[in-house]
């Protein structure tokens, strides 16, 4: 909005291009006497009527809200201060909060109505456009003071590759607290930023439990940065791609202290002590896999060292299937979250779960007793790979894959313990495959997992190994689901000196006669579990 050359122009004729797109066609120009059409001025003049002399909102009003709390975000961006418009707009947002407040959500209260949804959005957009924040953040939100430490130094190491890497301070600062980061000179203007926050996913859902973007990122642009966040949150530095600097130091000058276990630096004897650290977040960081948990749950936690054992040995299984280096470029991820984007979890820097369920991820005893699934899945849909995966049919099969390894390998608990995987369920799967006449559209999620399950049945984990082995060496290979599809079937095929065309044809594979023929010289796999199908 205000740094790109095209607005640079446009914004002194009161136009601005925004960074959404819309589908390209033919939009018929809207009628301005039209008592419905949706109109920014005249839809804040009406909203302010309502919130602060008892006006009526109608109907298509109320639908428009949601619309007008973006495109009050997006004039906010501006910072026009010396501009009249901006400025009266700014003051007549700041009332309407000041009138009104905003939702207080939690785990037991929800947002629904447009009206809450534009206040609670809104929320963080005034406040960051206001020059008047302290003033402001009492009418926003109720702040619990806690005890603030000063000038902390924080020694910061970064190795990154392709991508980008969140790097833990152990430090939390509270909501509408500013404070000062003295940065290194060699970090200044070269792509690192600051981010107040971890709960990184952006909510589009009609029923809110928080606001729907609740972190805060600062590009480092000096080496004395002022920063802040009102919803508040962890301090982390994200380091740029294609960085190396080691124990660089960065000072906090105010902050708050979060309980935060590293591998290798937290001692045994100081973990009482740090468990109890006031931060309403904690973080356990191990050898490849940094979890994200409200305190309260490392709080009751005494054997870290547990953990971080189970942990170790999971990641280290994670390596094992993907063939991978057992030292991550970049530790995974998995943080907490009250209300997450899409789903139960979901795979991603970082994987996401909800924070009522995230006690779990810390109970050894129990994930080596009762196995552990979802967390697993979505670690799996972050080592999946373009070259042998089929979307849409193995999106949601393939990183099974790795809760079925780490389960019987590393945790030592059976696959129909750890999800029900159970023989029974197998047969079903197959037996309603076949019925339904055996689809290539019928071969996903369950259904597509039992082929790779057939086959891991018949050759054991180390044929995938090396199958895996073989597709890092890639250099290219089909970009459609058919060619990939024979591809992988010459490759498994070849991996266990055996011609599996009969098997992946049973399951419905688009196995051509070109692949028959490169194969022809291997021994058939004629007694295979679809065999009796055929």
């Amino acid at each position: 909005m205000r740094d790109y050359s095209g607005n640079k122009i446009l914004n002194k004729m009161g136009l601005s291009l925004l960074k959404e797109t819309v589908t390209a066609g033919v939009y018929k120009t809207p009628d301005p006497s039209q008592v419905n059409i949706f109109h920014f001025r005249q839809l804040l003049h009406r909203l302010a009527g309502h919130v602060l002399e008892g006006g009526e909102l109608t109907e298509q009003d109320e639908e428009h809200l949601k619309k007008l709390g973006a495109d009050c975000a997006s004039f906010l961006m501006m910072k026009a201060y010396d501009r009249f418009s901006y400025t009266q707009i700014l003051s007549l947002l700041t009332d309407i909060l000041k009138k009104v407040g905003v939702p207080q959500v939690n785990e037991q209260t929800s947002v629904k109505s447009p009206k809450e949804h534009m206040l609670l959005s809104l929320a963080t957009d005034v406040y960051d456009a206001s020059p008047n924040q302290q003033e402001l953040l009492p009418y926003i939100m109720k702040v619990n003071p806690l005890p603030v430490v000063k000038n902390q130094q924080i020694k910061i190491t970064a190795h990154t590759g392709e991508n980008e890497e969140w790097i833990s301070t152990g430090l939390y600062l509270p909501p509408g607290l500013k404070t000062k980061i003295i940065l290194p000179l060699k970090l200044v203007n070269s792509g690192w930023k600051i981010q107040i926050g971890c709960q990184s996913d952006e909510l589009h859902k009609e029923e809110l439990w928080r606001a729907p973007y609740v972190i805060k990122i600062f590009p480092v642009a000096s080496e004395k940065m002022q920063v802040w966040n009102m919803w508040g949150g962890l301090i982390y530095l994200l380091a740029p791609r294609d960085v190396k600097v080691d124990e660089e130091e960065v000072v906090v000058q105010e902050a708050v202290s979060a309980p935060y276990y590293k591998s290798g630096v937290t001692k045994e004897a100081d973990w009482s002590s740090l468990r109890q650290a006031p931060a309403p977040w904690a973080e356990m960081e191990f050898d490849n896999i940094i979890l994200t948990v409200p305190s309260h749950i490392v709080r009751e936690l005494e054997r870290p060292e547990e953990v971080e054992k189970l942990w170790n040995g999971i990641m280290k299984g994670v390596a094992d299937l993907a063939v991978i280096p057992q030292k991550f470029i970049r530790k995974e991820r998995i943080v907490a979250d009250v209300q997450i984007s899409v789903g139960y979890m979901h795979s991603g820097y970082p994987v996401m779960m909800h924070s009522t369920v995230a006690k779990r991820i810390l109970d050894a005893e129990y994930i080596r007793t009762n196995g552990l699934w979802g967390e697993l899945h979505e670690l799996g849909h972050n080592q999946q790979r373009s070259c042998w995966e089929f979307p849409p049919h193995t999106t949601e099969a393939t990183c099974n894959l790795w809760p079925l390894y780490i389960n019987e390998q590393v945790l030592g608990v059976s696959r129909a313990k750890a999800n029900d995987v159970a023989p029974e369920f197998r047969k079903k799967t197959i037996k309603e495959y076949v019925e339904g006449g055996k689809k290539l559209d019928d071969w996903y999620t369950w259904t597509a997992l039992e082929t790779y399950m057939e086959l891991q049945d018949k050759f054991d984990w180390d044929a995938f190994k090396k199958v895996f082995a073989i597709y890092h060496k890639m250099k290219t290979y089909p970009s459609d689901n058919g060619g990939k599809m024979n591809l992988y079937a010459e490759t498994f095929s070849k991996v266990v000196n055996m011609n599996l065309t009969g098997f992946f044809k049973a399951w419905g594979w688009p196995i051509e006669q070109a692949t028959v023929e490169k194969l022809s010289n291997l021994p058939p796999w004629t007694d295979h579990p679809m065999a009796q199908y055929s």
